[in-house]
């Protein structure tokens, strides 16, 4: 095992941002335009659906996911668990469509404003 592949198995795994309330703001107004990438089908949240859903992240800092219909205590579950899965932040959830964020940790791409500006 290389030196590379150790430290990358020993690192933690990077941890959703926090954001305030005025970033999630941006970000709404950033995603409302955006088409889901993401489709959860009947068979909810996969391993494939996780990987690919990361890889998007890496991708596109912000996307939007759309769950199936139905309940929305499960919607909701589904969509928090998936954030959490992918270390990502859920920005906010209308129906059934999720927004989610992650800044990409070497080359971010969406600038947010400070917490405090």
């Amino acid at each position: 095992m290389s030196k590379a592949e150790a430290a990358a198995r020993e690192a933690p795994p990077p941890s959703a941002p926090d954001l305030s309330e005025k970033q999630r703001r941006h970000l709404r107004g950033l995603a409302h335009e955006l088409k889901p990438i993401i489709r959860l089908g009947n068979a909810g949240l996969t391993d494939a659906v996780a990987t690919e859903t990361a890889r998007a992240l890496h991708d596109h800092e912000l996307i939007k996911v759309k769950g199936p219909g139905g309940d929305r205590e499960a919607r909701d579950a589904l969509f928090t668990d998936l954030a959490q899965r992918t270390a990502s932040t859920l920005v906010y959830r209308i129906g059934n469509v999720a927004v989610l964020y992650r800044p990409n940790p070497t080359l971010p791409r969406i600038l947010i404003p400070d917490a405090t500006a």
